[in-house]
């Protein structure tokens, strides 16, 4: 494994706490990108039990050529967000039994915590025809690393394949765990069986949100559940420049109410990121392509986040 250390933009070992509050430790930032080793999009971030922030990112292959070539994943994990372990490749498309014989479209993932267990999500298609052929992969780790991962087959039950891209699981306060995807316009929520790969009961199409194109991520704060996901926002000259919106819910499964954006468009013309809270302080992960400067060479960031009083969110500040 490697230990990356980013470029820090600044510096501050205050606590602070005022009464009634959770701590936030004030960490030194990276610079943007933070990990410039490898070219990789839509990070998924967790901390789990041991403290640790973990992200769970997908892997931009060179040549570029486009989105079919991406192939494997890896993971990364700090405890002062400027040191980053880069923990090794651990799943790859040939390790995929069901999965096309041609392999890549190993697209955005995500992860996700229960009762000692790690789980570890990724769309994949299993034909030639890959847009009409989507499946969620499901595999099961001791590990946060996901080290010695064990596959468990895909997700039975989802419905139409299209676009069946972008897997996104939320585990409630409650253990209950939801699980959602969507691409292509559309986004579906359903929840899942302890076991964590079984659907329990039908899917519902997710409603309420403004022009959602995909990349679904949910999180709770404050009582609200917060759905963030990326639109069609195109920039004068008919370049794509997605933006990250949000809305909320009173519940995990919706209806989604619309609030407003989170990050105005990078220098790519994909957008995708989470939203996690690391000692105290929230954070926005996302991607750019300020390394390559082309849009199937992508790189991650990392900014904080902060609410405001009534629990909409404030427009994150993209930093270098």
């Amino acid at each position: 494994m490697a230990i990356l250390a980013a470029t820090l933009l600044s510096f501050s070992c205050a606590c602070n706490k005022s009464q009634g509050e959770e701590e936030v430790v004030e960490l030194q930032m990276p610079g943007n990108p933070f990990i410039t080793s490898l070219y990789l999009a839509d990070p998924s971030a967790h901390v789990w039990q041991d403290g640790r922030l973990y992200v769970y990112p997908s892997h931009d292959n060179e040549p570029p050529r486009g989105c079919d070539l991406m192939d494997g994943y890896h993971v990364f994990s700090t405890d002062d967000m400027v040191h980053w372990t880069d923990h090794g490749e651990f799943l790859h498309s040939k390790d995929v039994t069901w999965g096309r014989e041609e392999g890549g479209f190993m697209w955005a993932p995500d992860a996700a915590y229960k009762d000692g267990k790690y789980y570890y999500y990724f769309p994949h298609p299993s034909g030639s025809d890959w847009n009409n052929t989507w499946k969620v992969g499901v595999g099961v780790s001791d590990k946060p690393t996901m080290e010695n991962l064990r596959l468990l087959g895909y997700i039975e039950g989802l419905g139409d394949a299209f676009s069946m891209i972008d897997p996104c699981v939320f585990v409630d306060d409650d253990g209950q765990a939801y699980f959602y995807y969507g691409g292509g316009g559309r986004m579906i929520g359903v929840k899942l069986k302890d076991n964590m790969h079984e659907i329990d009961g039908e899917v519902k199409s997710m409603t309420g949100m403004k022009d959602y194109h995909e990349g679904p991520w949910v999180f709770k704060n404050g009582g609200k559940y917060y759905l963030m996901y990326a639109d069609n926002h195109v920039e004068p000259g008919n370049r794509g420049a997605n933006q990250l919106r949000y809305c909320w819910s009173d519940s995990p499964l919706g209806p989604w109410e619309y609030k407003g954006i989170i990050l105005k468009p990078t220098d790519c013309d994909t957008s995708h990121g989470s939203i996690v809270k690391y000692k105290g302080q929230w954070y926005l992960f996302y991607h750019n392509c300020s390394i390559s400067h082309q849009g199937v060479l992508r790189s991650i960031c990392v900014d904080k986040l902060y609410f405001n009083e009534d629990g909409t969110i404030r427009e994150v500040v993209q930093t270098k």
